[in-house]
């Protein structure tokens, strides 16, 4: 048996951006005492999702990957806890700037840095004045306990992403995210969606995969406002989620998996020794029918 035990977090966000630090770093403790290894904090979770309006004062609150200060201080929490910790933040780099997730290994050393690659775009999510495409492609690292796979929030509604780190060698997939209400539509509430998408690239995959999302609700600059639905989940190799929280609490989940036991399910399930890469030129165009266009577009 090679046993790991992975943690999701969800939690409010202000701009009192010590007390989030300070927040994140109370759950990954809690997390760390009921015997976590792997602990998944929520996407941008030093500040509350700035990306709701388009207002360029808020680039001021990214900093650089190289001695960047969040990172540090959760890479020391890595280190004394003998925990891996995927860290969330806002990267500048040169004159533009990312979406980025770096990742801390148990004894505190950064092992890289991923940079988001689907960047959305909608009323009350408006990334892409934000963030440039990432440019890093999918990653996979070598932790202590696991080789683990890192995409961040819209990256987890396209099952190529996934696909990609499970081919990579990830043994479990990690999304943060920050997800809730749409403020155009009200009715629309998508936290069995977003969940459902997941379950589908964990049992698709045979991988076990954790999500993590911030609870709360944030007001916009200019009338809008998002309540985040949580619903942080951990699902299992075949997509059923054995642990989840409710729409508004912080806290912590935990589940323990066998890897020894899920890479033999993997295996002995067929998927990757049956996949027909010759076919799926249709995956590399835009439109479905020109895949020799999409390097140029």
């Amino acid at each position: 048996m090679r046993e790991v035990t992975v943690a999701a977090t969800q939690m409010a966000c202000g701009w009192d951006l010590a007390a989030n630090i300070a927040r994140a770093e109370g759950l990954v403790r809690e997390a760390a005492d009921k015997g976590a290894q792997i602990i998944l904090i929520q996407e941008l979770f030093e500040t509350p999702y700035f990306c709701q309006d388009q207002i360029h004062d808020f680039f001021s609150l990214a900093k650089p990957f190289d001695d960047h200060p969040l990172i540090a201080h959760f890479a020391a929490l890595a280190a004394e806890l003998g925990v891996v910790l995927p860290i969330s933040y806002f990267e500048r780099a040169g004159q533009v700037h990312f979406n980025s997730i770096a990742i801390a290994d148990a004894d505190g050393s950064i092992l890289g840095n991923y940079r988001k690659s689907h960047i959305p775009d909608g009323p009350g999510y408006t990334e892409k004045f934000y963030f440039s495409p990432g440019d890093t492609g999918f990653r996979v690292w070598d932790t202590r306990f696991a080789r683990i796979g890192v995409g961040i929030c819209w990256d987890q509604w396209f099952p190529e992403c996934a696909r990609s780190m499970a081919l990579m060698g990830a043994e479990i997939l990690f999304y943060p995210t920050a997800i809730g209400s749409e403020p155009h539509d009200p009715t629309l509430d998508s936290a069995a969606h977003w969940q459902r998408v997941m379950q589908g690239h964990a049992g698709a995959n045979l991988v076990p995969l954790v999500a993590s999302n911030r609870v709360g609700t944030e007001a916009g600059r200019h009338g809008t406002s998002i309540t985040f639905y949580g619903s942080s989940f951990i699902a299992d190799p075949t997509g059923a989620k054995v642990a989840e929280a409710d729409r508004a609490t912080e806290g912590v989940l935990t589940a323990t998996f066998d890897l020894n036991a899920t890479a033999h399910q993997r295996r002995s399930w067929g998927i990757f020794r049956d996949r027909r890469p010759e076919l799926y030129d249709p995956v590399l165009s835009l439109d479905g029918a020109n895949p020799h266009a999409a390097a140029g577009y």
